[in-house]
C-alpha cells in the first residue's frame, strides 16, 4: 500500500513539476527502509514458521504413537518422511521439492526484497541520470538492484542455514 500510493504521488508530481525532486528524495528512501525492515522481519517469521511446523510434526508423531490405532487417526503430513522431523517439516512446507539453491528464491521475504531491489534500482537511476547519460544511469540502477537482491538472498540463506535447532526430544519412560 505504501509503495503504490507513493508511486501515484510521484506520478502526479512527475516532471516538469518542481515538486518531483523533493518528493522523490523524501519518499524513495522511506520506501527503501520500509522494504528492508519488512523483508528482514519476514525472514524471522519464516524461521519461526519452520520451528513451529517442526514442533507440530513432533507433537503429531507423539500422539500417533500413543496408541496402536493412532496412525489411523493422525495421518502423516509427509508420508514416509514423517519419522524424520526435519524431512517432514521440509516436505510439508514444499521446501523439499526444490533444489537447495532455489529454496530462498520462493519466500515471501525474497518477494519483498525483489520489489525493494527494483525501488532501489529506480532510485539510483533517477539520481544517476542527473550525472551520467541515460544508458549509464540505467545500467548502474540495474547493477545496484541485482546486487541488493543477491545480498538479500545470501543473508536469508545464511539465516536459514544457521537457525537454532529445536531442543532434543526427551527419552520416553
Amino acid at each position: 500500500m505504501a509503495l503504490s500510493s507513493s508511486l501515484v504521488a510521484l506520478g502526479f508530481a512527475a516532471p516538469p513539476s518542481p515538486a518531483f525532486a523533493p518528493l522523490a528524495a523524501s519518499i524513495l528512501p522511506a520506501l527503501i527502509i520500509l522494504g528492508f525492515f519488512t523483508s528482514v522481519r519476514l525472514v524471522d517469521t519464516g524461521l519461526l514458521i519452520i520451528q513451529c511446523r517442526t514442533a507440530m510434526t513432533r507433537i503429531r508423531g507423539y500422539y500417533r504413537d500413543l496408541s496402536p490405532h493412532g496412525a489411523a487417526y493422525i495421518i502423516p503430513w509427509a508420508g514416509p518422511a514423517e519419522s524424520d522431523v526435519v524431512a517432514a517439516t521440509t516436505a510439508t512446507l514444499g521446501i523439499g521439492r526444490r533444489p537447495n539453491w532455489l529454496i530462498g528464491l520462493f519466500t515471501i521475504a525474497m518477494t519483498i526484497a525483489a520489489i525493494n531491489s527494483i525501488v532501489i534500482g529506480a532510485s539510483v537511476t533517477l539520481l544517476a541520470v542527473q550525472l551520467f547519460p541515460f544508458g549509464v544511469a540505467m545500467t548502474l540502477g540495474l547493477l545496484i538492484a541485482a546486487l541488493h537482491a543477491t545480498l538479500f538472498y545470501l543473508y536469508q540463506r545464511h539465516r536459514y542455514r544457521t537457525r537454532p535447532p529445536l531442543p532434543p526430544i526427551p527419552e520416553q519412560q
